[in-house]
């Protein structure tokens, strides 16, 4: 049991971990992108390598275009939205370098939370009077929910996908059939107009 609560304490310290880091050209854009369900909260912690005249915006917004969080010459900090809906959310770091300077690449780590992720366990805990193994068992059994939630999200739009797949071939079957009775037809109405033109020229009898 003791072997088991471990294991699944490290699975939920390395779980939450989301963190990216790459390199931003001068004058572009670099946009990360992630399905998120409703009504969860998303926090963030970016930093961007410091060069003198050169500066980065950031910002997040779903794929209606309504933002949700941003900032204008970022260097470190932290950020924070909420889902409405599910959707695909986005946060997009901008480069801007003035055209009299030879712009170089910067540096950006981004590291997010989301959902269960972005609770504090030791606030909880203490507030509770839990003890640390009852906190880690709390924490264990709202990961798995979230997990479960997840799953159930993507056989949800698996079966959604597999629908449209098949109303797409049922119409391209009823279209390849359509097709090939009018070419069918065709064809015989022009083999019956031949032989009349044949016949009147007298090529046939």
């Amino acid at each position: 049991m003791k072997v088991l609560v471990s294991f699944l304490t490290i699975l939920a310290c390395i779980w939450p971990l989301n963190g990216v880091m790459f390199q931003l050209a001068p004058n572009t854009q670099k946009c990360l992108k992630e399905d998120i369900q409703a009504n969860q909260l998303v926090m963030g912690e970016y930093e961007v390598s410091d060069v003198p005249g050169q500066v980065i915006d950031y910002i997040a917004r779903d794929t209606k275009g309504h933002i949700l969080s941003q900032k204008e010459h970022i260097t470190k900090g932290k950020f924070s939205f909420m889902s409405e809906v599910y959707d695909t959310y986005e946060i997009c770091f901008i480069s801007k370098v003035p055209p009299h300077q030879r712009g170089i690449g910067q540096e950006v780590s981004l590291s997010t939370k989301k959902g269960v992720e972005t609770k504090s366990y030791e606030g909880i805990g203490e507030a509770s009077k839990l003890k640390p193994l009852e906190v880690d068992l709390r924490r264990l059994e709202e990961l798995s929910d979230s997990i479960v939630r997840d799953f159930a999200l993507m056989r949800k739009r698996e079966e959604e996908m597999r629908d449209t797949n098949e109303k797409t071939n049922s119409r391209v079957l009823f279209f390849s059939i359509f097709s090939m009775c009018c070419l069918l037809g065709l064809a015989t109405w022009q083999v019956l107009y031949l032989r009349r033109y044949f016949k009147a020229k007298k090529l046939i009898e």
